[in-house]
Formats: C-alpha cells, sequence, structure tokens
C-alpha cells in the first residue's frame, strides 16, 4: 500500500493510492511542492507529472485525489466545485481518480490559494 502525506501550511492529511499506472508515476515523483489554487471546493496545483487519461472520471467521490491531465494538475475534491450540479463533485473536465484521502478531506476548506502544499511518502 502506497500512503502519502498532504501538507498545505497547517493543515496535513495522509491519502492512500490506488494501483492505476496514475498513481504509480504520482509517487516516483514524490516529493513534490507547489502553491495551492482553488476552485470552489477543490485544491489542485501543477505537478512534473504527465499522464495520458486513466478511466477519467467526470464526476468524483468527497476526499478523491484526482490527475487532471490538461493542466498536468493533483487535485483534492472536498466538496462541489462550480461545475457542480447540485450535491456532486465535479472536475473542470474528466480527471484519472488514482487516491482517497484518508479520514475527512473537509479540512482542506482551511487551505487558500497560494499557500504552498507538500506532498510525500508517509513512511
Amino acid at each position: 500500500m502506497r500512503a502519502i502525506t498532504i501538507t498545505a501550511g497547517r493543515v496535513s492529511a495522509t491519502a492512500t493510492l490506488n494501483d492505476s499506472r496514475t498513481a504509480g508515476e504520482i509517487w516516483r515523483a514524490l516529493p513534490i511542492e507547489a502553491r495551492a489554487s482553488t476552485w470552489g471546493d477543490e485544491i489542485y496545483f501543477s505537478i512534473p507529472v504527465s499522464c495520458e487519461p486513466e478511466s477519467p472520471r467526470e464526476v468524483v467521490a468527497k476526499g478523491d485525489l484526482g490527475y487532471w491531465p490538461p493542466g498536468r494538475a493533483f487535485c483534492i475534491f472536498f466538496g462541489p466545485t462550480p461545475a457542480s450540479r447540485g450535491s456532486e463533485i465535479r472536475p473542470a473536465s474528466p480527471v484519472n481518480v488514482f487516491g482517497r484521502v484518508d479520514g475527512d478531506a473537509a479540512v482542506f476548506a482551511a487551505v487558500r490559494a497560494g499557500t504552498i502544499v507538500r506532498i510525500e511518502r508517509k513512511e
């Protein structure tokens, strides 16, 4: 099992990666540090990983980690986005879901745009 720690300012959470090719590419690129952007109840940031669409999803679940191929971005979903219809969680366009946050992903609601996010392997 591949576990990661995501730290953004004072917020920290662990997450578990699935066995997708996308998850493997991200795992190999760790540690990653970037500046967060926000879009509704989503945090995202570009990462030095390039993956093709892999079973892309138009709607995701709270806590899902997604890779957005057009922006080469790591996305953390914790609620509706501007593209959502009702209470669904909808990315800007389909994402590769490569893992999920352990526990309540709503902790990321406290993270503001511009915050430094660090992702590393959990030992």
